[in-house]
């Protein structure tokens, strides 16, 4: 199936690793140019030789989350640098620095991140004039997870946000979606830790999932693009759950 990517420009937030990592890898593959940061530099220059053998545009680069002052300008610039943003998927996190207790964390990155990319990339994919924003919230959004948390409450806050956002930017031709995923286990990742820290945890977790097991990146991966593309162009306002069957709650 062609994706009608080829020549889209995709900024995506904290993509060396996990989701964000396997999404880009899917997006230059289908003949997206890329941007992303990541606050670690050896991921990046890995990220970044990897994704170059598709023959795109990739710039990749170091940046913190903490730094909010500097985080428009590093967007507005990706944007300059690929020719424009077609695609702006918000995937940087507090989860990615196991802040998901940490409510100024979970506030700046998770939902502020958001708010502001959108701000500050809205001229560039109004401009594209079919410009795709996605969303990235989580099952810990929609049922009771574990504790209560900052990270599950902000989540929460962002389906919400998504949208409200869709209808407002329908008008523009920017559609707005939302990706939920469930838990997620891959090396380096949180619930990579969690086998060890808390096997008892884990091993429950494991048996709540309808299709038998955790998620990989790239089944999450795969769906975030294909919301994203041009092929979903009649999608916006939606929650895309993909979680292997693991929330039993129904959704109407």
């Amino acid at each position: 199936m062609d994706l009608g990517l080829k020549g889209k420009k995709v900024i995506l937030t904290g993509g060396s690793r996990g989701i964000g990592r396997a999404a880009l890898e899917i997006f230059s593959a289908e003949g997206c140019d890329v941007a992303f940061f990541s606050r670690n530099q050896q991921q990046v220059n890995e990220t970044v030789a990897s994704l170059s053998k598709h023959g795109g545009k990739v710039f990749g680069s170091t940046f913190d989350m903490n730094n909010a002052g500097g985080y428009n300008a590093w967007l507005t610039g990706a944007a300059d640098r690929l020719g424009g943003c077609d695609i702006f998927v918000p995937g940087a996190s507090s989860s990615g620095s196991q802040a998901t207790g940490d409510w100024q964390k979970s506030f700046e990155f998770d939902l502020l991140g958001t708010v502001h990319g959108c701000e500050a990339l809205e001229p560039y994919l109004e401009k594209s004039g079919s410009g795709s924003v996605i969303i990235m919230s989580s099952t810990a959004a929609v049922e009771t997870f574990i504790v209560p948390q900052a990270f599950n409450a902000i989540k929460a806050s962002l389906l919400t946000y998504s949208k409200q956002l869709s209808q407002a930017w329908g008008p523009k031709k920017i559609r707005v979606n939302a990706v939920t995923p469930g838990p997620v286990s891959f090396p380096t990742g949180n619930w990579e830790a969690i086998k060890t820290a808390m096997p008892d945890f884990y091993n429950a977790t494991a048996t709540q999932f309808a299709l038998g097991r955790f998620g990989a990146p790239d089944d999450v991966a795969r769906g975030i693009v294909f919301l994203a593309s041009p092929a979903s162009s009649y999608t916006t306002g939606t929650n895309l759950v993909i979680d292997g069957g693991y929330t039993k709650r129904v959704q109407f």
